[in-house]
Parts: C-alpha cells; sequence; structure tokens
C-alpha cells in the first residue's frame, strides 16, 4: 500500500496526470459538436453532461489508479521516494511548473530540426551518389 501511494504521489506531482484532465472534456465537446444540427438538445445536453462529471471524475481517478500501478511496477518504492521528494522539493515544482511551456518550444524546435535534417540527408545523399556517377532529383 505505501508502494502504490508513493507511486501515485508522484504520478499526480510530476504533472502527468495533467494529461488526463484534458481528455473527458473532450468527449462531452464531441458529442456537443456531433448534435450541432439538433441546437433544441443544447440545453438538455449540456445539463446530462454535466449530471456526469461526478462519474467521468471516477472515470479519470480510474485511470490515475492504472498509472500509479504502472509507476509502483516500474520504479522501487526507495526509487519512487527519491523522486517523490525531488517533486516536492523547490526545483520540483518548478520543473513541473514550466514542463508545458518546455514542451511546447521542444516540439516546435523537433519540428524545425526535423526539417533541417532531412534537407541536410537530402543533400549529402545527393553529393555521395553524384560520387558514384548517380544524379538524383
Amino acid at each position: 500500500p505505501s508502494h502504490l501511494a508513493l507511486a501515485r504521489e508522484v504520478m499526480l506531482s510530476s504533472g502527468i496526470a495533467r494529461s488526463f484532465d484534458s481528455i473527458i472534456p473532450a468527449f462531452g465537446e464531441q458529442i456537443r459538436q456531433a448534435a450541432v444540427t439538433r441546437p433544441e438538445l443544447t440545453k438538455d445536453l449540456n445539463d446530462v453532461l454535466i449530471s456526469l462529471d461526478p462519474e467521468m471524475e471516477m472515470q479519470k481517478q480510474s485511470m490515475l489508479d492504472t498509472a500509479a500501478r504502472i509507476y509502483a511496477r516500474r520504479l522501487s518504492e526507495a526509487e519512487l521516494n527519491e523522486i517523490a521528494t525531488f517533486f516536492r522539493s523547490p526545483a520540483g515544482k518548478r520543473y513541473v511548473e514550466t514542463q508545458p511551456q518546455v514542451l511546447d518550444e521542444m516540439v516546435g524546435a523537433m519540428q524545425t530540426w526535423t526539417q533541417d535534417v532531412s534537407e541536410y540527408v537530402m543533400v549529402r545523399v545527393r553529393a555521395e551518389m553524384l560520387k558514384r556517377g548517380h544524379q538524383l532529383q
């Protein structure tokens, strides 16, 4: 039990659980979009979706439990304790706080890098193939 509790703490304090927060509301939005051709349903549909919030929270908690079990399987209690200590620290809290912005910047940088490397590889392959008597377009 303490191992699993620690795994849950690490999972929650690391910020990974944030990714679950947007999934269920997205389902509700998909349902609203599907019903856009039936405007007479809007009020009742919104009421139903709101009434389902407690059930949806239970669904999210179920996924959090699953994620905690995965952490507990992969990391020892001692490792989880060290990780939890980091996430409780000012540096750990700052890491979690800046993670969304860092990831956004990294995605942008990777897109640029991927394009640049793709072009670089093609230029190099063409040059090497030309040395062997083959012209690539």
